[in-house]
């Protein structure tokens, strides 16, 4: 049977390899949620493609993302572009009230499909 992907997912070998096995399926281990939630901070305004290639060296730059070693990257945007939902937008506000600097709905709801958190992939 062959797995069907959106078009990006067919896009690299990589893309491939994320879709079948990483993105969309539920992640429960706080760890790698934090290294996702990282590496979806690293790419606004960049390519997935190009953070998921370059992700061991995020690992090695910032010590396996470890939750007890936080980053102040002083990042800013003032950019926020679609898609977001409800959901999203809160989640980000209550980031924001604790303390995240860089973060948004849109950025929240990459995240939130990325760790299967909302079922987008496709049957």
């Amino acid at each position: 049977m062959t797995l069907k992907r959106p078009q990006w997912a067919n896009a690299t070998p990589e893309m491939q390899d994320y879709y079948d096995h990483y993105w969309g399926f539920p992640v429960h281990d706080d760890q790698q949620l934090f290294a996702m939630l990282s590496l979806e901070l690293f790419q606004a305004g960049l390519t997935w493609q190009t953070i998921w290639r370059r992700r061991e060296a995020f690992n090695q730059a910032f010590d396996n993302f470890k939750i007890e070693k936080p980053q102040d990257l002083g990042l800013t945007t003032d950019v926020e572009l679609a898609p977001k939902t409800p959901a999203s937008e809160e989640i980000a506000k209550q980031m924001r009230r604790d303390g995240f600097k860089f973060v948004g709905p849109t950025i929240i709801y990459s995240f939130m499909t990325a760790v299967g958190m909302v079922n987008a992939r496709l049957k």
